[in-house]
């Protein structure tokens, strides 16, 4: 209602052991659907797209929530054993993942299309696969955590391998006319981690398949230990190169708080749509202000046509 022309529930968990927290937010049974179902219509309602991310935290997962100091739960204190490519823990002092079997992997995959389908069946209109911030898919991605030297290890290509399995697993279940997009961490921002180059070189991969519509471009979450220099727009030169490098339509996100900021980065074709997250959460209307103040005329329904006048 407050004017977004998209509006996506954030990571949405595949399994019980996907989820971040005992909170996080899940698709994979019918209670989950009926609820979601429910969202996707009342945002159509309210004049925007419903999307979905879908995730899966992997070595990240059984923690305590953000506020609550996001903690590592024991198993033995209500938490689980974390997957993971390679048994190397997130957190200091937490339990050592998984290691996750070829099989399992081929069946998380199969989970991601699961609740893929389930989110079609609800009313979504977009889905987008976390592969970022140190969850399970980005996991898979950096060297910093994947040392396995099977088919899902090694090179950009073995590390990319569960994420292209992911992707075509999803599009089983997501028709070719509904939007998919892929959010990746562009760089790790530690020695031997992931590099731009690294992102571009894979994104060249995802376009040559022609299944996913835009990458959702951000960065971090590899090690606790990253320090990110974040700034207002400090990612959008991640979806500038990509967009131009890797032939792809990207999305920019990270600080961008300003309207004429948004205005410029489309305008100026660094990237296609530009994601605001923090700021709506703090001002649900910001973007009928943005509209305002670009001159833009929101489409809304009419009970709200006088919001676009305060």
């Amino acid at each position: 209602m407050g004017g977004a022309g998209i509006v996506f529930t954030e990571a949405t968990h595949v399994s019980a052991i996907g989820r971040i927290t005992h909170h996080c937010l899940g698709l994979w049974n019918a209670q989950h659907q009926a609820l979601l179902t429910r969202l996707a219509a009342i945002i159509s309602r309210g004049g925007a797209v419903p999307g979905i991310q879908l995730a899966h935290a992997g070595r990240k997962a059984s923690t305590t929530r953000t506020w609550e100091g996001s903690k590592p739960v024991a198993p033995q204190d209500g938490g689980w054993v974390p997957v993971a490519p390679s048994p190397i823990a997130f957190h200091p002092g937490a339990v050592d993942p998984h290691t996750l079997t070829a099989g399992e992997i081929t069946d998380i995959a199969t989970q991601f299309a699961t609740s893929a389908r389930m989110a079609r069946e609800a009313g979504m209109k977009v889905v987008e696969i976390h592969a970022a911030h140190g969850y399970l898919l980005h996991s898979f991605l950096s060297p910093i955590s994947n040392h396995r030297n099977d088919g899902c290890g090694g090179d950009l290509e073995g590390r990319s391998r569960f994420l292209m399995e992911t992707v075509d697993a999803v599009r089983t279940e997501w028709p070719a006319d509904l939007p998919l997009f892929v959010r990746l961490s562009c760089v790790d921002y530690l020695p031997g981690g992931l590099t731009i180059d690294d992102t571009v070189a894979l994104c060249r991969r995802l376009a040559a398949r022609g299944d996913v519509d835009l990458i959702d471009c951000s960065s971090g979450g590899i090690s606790p230990d990253v320090r990110i220099p974040s700034h207002p727009g400090y990612q959008v030169p991640f979806a500038d190169r990509i967009r131009r490098d890797a032939e792809i339509a990207t999305g920019a996100v990270g600080l961008i708080t300003e309207p004429t900021h948004a205005a410029e980065i489309v305008a100026n074709e660094r990237a296609d749509l530009v994601f605001v997250a923090r700021v709506l959460l703090a001002d649900a209307g910001w973007p009928l202000r943005a509209a305002k103040a670009l001159g833009v005329k929101p489409d809304l329904p009419p009970p709200y046509w006088r919001a676009t006048l305060a």
